[in-house]
């Protein structure tokens, strides 16, 4: 019996041998070996078989296929992954920004200088030497114009308040060149420009026009410079050191289990990404009020702030107010002697000159097929209805990331069954519920050790330049600027 009894500890003995050797040779590190090859690993060392795993700091410690080093390695390489995953789900995003910012911008000032060029050629041709002469206030419009668009310090409404006083001093010197006008004279003048009214209703109604069209104008393409710096800078905030490990375990330990191939299971993912990327989501409420500002601006820049429609012609109009002060000159000249007195009478050499030839060619306005291509050749309008596409697929992004970062098949499982997923710690379910998003929600995130106490900063300050940006277009789209506001209004 004892013998018999022996002999049955003895065939247990070796049947359990067996087994535990069959189970060993099933989960040697071949495919592991094969695998950090495939993916560029120089690992001095990768166990043939199974090592015990007491040395792992985060992967499971049981039996594994991982060394020290390599497990350190797949931490640096984790943090790498982590950064171009980034770099690639925000790539689009970054270089819609960067693209339309640069169209834009380019449109609006090549928009300016064919302006300021098709007004000197016609006035040229059509007013000559008078024009040639008194060049500089057109000149000088258009160069503050430029200098507002590029983020000058320019009261716009004063500024075209002073060319319309300039151009009353000088129209008004050519058309009563039979006196000496004085500088004390023409000073006088511009205290009447508001009563007389030389130019008629031109100057009012374009003031209007131009101020809305170009404070919408600047106000967009530097809203695209924000969003564009927004995106640049948030794509490239680092993981911390809680996000690197989690992030370890979800893409690396199932190497060190024999298992290379393995891709973690969605939901696992999700906790993980949304963990990391925590700071990220509590940009997304900021973000899409600014987005939502600048499509109304959009809105604006289609319609009656359209910057093309009010500039291309200018020529025209600030030629109607120049015909409508000749028109009126006598009544004008007889208004001003009333208020400033009768100026001295030149010498018979200018006074023999007389007016008619002073602004007397009547302006040809262009026909369509005359009017310059103005920036790329497109127009503003295409130019709006591309970003309005773009910049409403951008809504709900940082929200959105870490679902895109899930990337069926390259980080997550796609659509195998959930046995077949790693969890974290093996093949099988993931069974904790996923988390929601933002710094508050990751209290109870069951992948990374997340202080919800302590918001980043950095990210704080970006959403604080999305809410000064936001600010600055809900203005613009009702025609202020945030800067010079009309104390009238």
């Amino acid at each position: 019996c004892f013998v018999w009894f022996g002999f049955t500890i003895i065939c247990t003995f070796s049947v359990l041998s067996v087994a535990a050797r069959a189970d060993f040779k099933a989960r040697n590190c071949s495919e592991v070996r094969e695998a950090c090859v495939t993916k560029g690993f120089g690992f001095a060392h990768v166990p043939l078989q199974e090592i015990p795993g007491e040395h792992l700091r985060v992967c499971p410690q049981g039996n594994t296929c991982c060394t020290q080093e390599m497990e350190d390695k797949f931490g640096q390489q984790s943090k790498e992954d982590f950064d171009n995953l980034i770099g690639e789900t925000s790539h689009e995003l970054r270089s819609t920004f960067v693209s339309r910012h640069q169209r834009f911008d380019e449109f609006f000032l090549e928009l300016l200088e064919n302006t300021e060029r098709s007004l000197n050629e016609m006035f040229v041709r059509t007013y000559g030497k008078p024009y040639m002469q008194n060049s500089e206030v057109f000149e000088n419009l258009f160069a503050e114009l430029k200098r507002y668009y590029t983020g000058g310090n320019v009261n716009l409404e004063e500024m075209l308040n002073d060319f319309w006083s300039r151009l009353l001093e000088r129209m008004f010197t050519l058309l009563n060149s039979q006196y000496i006008i004085t500088e004390d004279y023409l000073e006088c003048i511009s205290k009447y420009t508001d009563q007389l009214k030389p130019f008629g209703d031109v100057p009012r109604k374009l003031k209007a026009q131009v101020t809305r069209a170009f404070i919408a104008a600047r106000t967009f393409v530097q809203g695209l410079s924000v969003g564009r710096e927004v995106a640049m800078r948030v794509s490239k905030v680092s993981s911390t050191p809680a996000c690197t490990r989690a992030l370890t375990k979800m893409l690396y330990c199932p190497f060190c289990q024999g298992m290379p191939a393995v891709k973690a299971c969605k939901n696992y993912c999700l906790n993980v990404m949304k963990g990391c990327l925590a700071n990220q989501a509590d940009l997304d409420p900021e973000w899409n009020l600014y987005i939502d500002a600048m499509l109304l601006v959009a809105q604006r820049l289609e319609g009656p702030f359209n910057i093309e429609s009010v500039m291309e012609p200018i020529d025209v109009k600030i030629s109607e107010a120049i015909m409508n002060m000749q028109d009126n000159s006598a009544q004008v000249s007889y208004r001003v002697f009333q208020g400033c007195g009768q100026p001295k009478p030149a010498g018979m050499t200018r006074s023999a000159r007389g007016v008619s030839d002073v602004f007397n060619a009547r302006f040809r306005p262009y026909s369509p097929e005359e009017r310059p291509t103005t920036a790329a050749g497109t127009s503003l309008d295409r130019l709006v209805v591309d970003i309005k596409e773009k910049l409403k697929l951008s809504k709900k992004f940082w929200s959105n990331l870490p679902e895109a970062m899930c990337v069926e098949d390259k980080v997550t499982a796609g659509n195998a069954s959930d046995e077949e997923c790693w969890n974290g710690h093996t093949k099988g379910s993931y069974f904790p519920e996923v988390q929601k998003d933002g710094l508050t929600n990751q209290l109870n995130n069951p992948e990374v050790g997340v202080d919800i106490t302590r918001p980043d900063t950095f990210i704080r300050q970006q959403i604080m330049a999305l809410r000064v940006m936001t600010n600055k277009l809900k203005n613009a789209y009702n025609g202020n600027d945030i800067y010079f506001q009309d104390s009238s209004k």
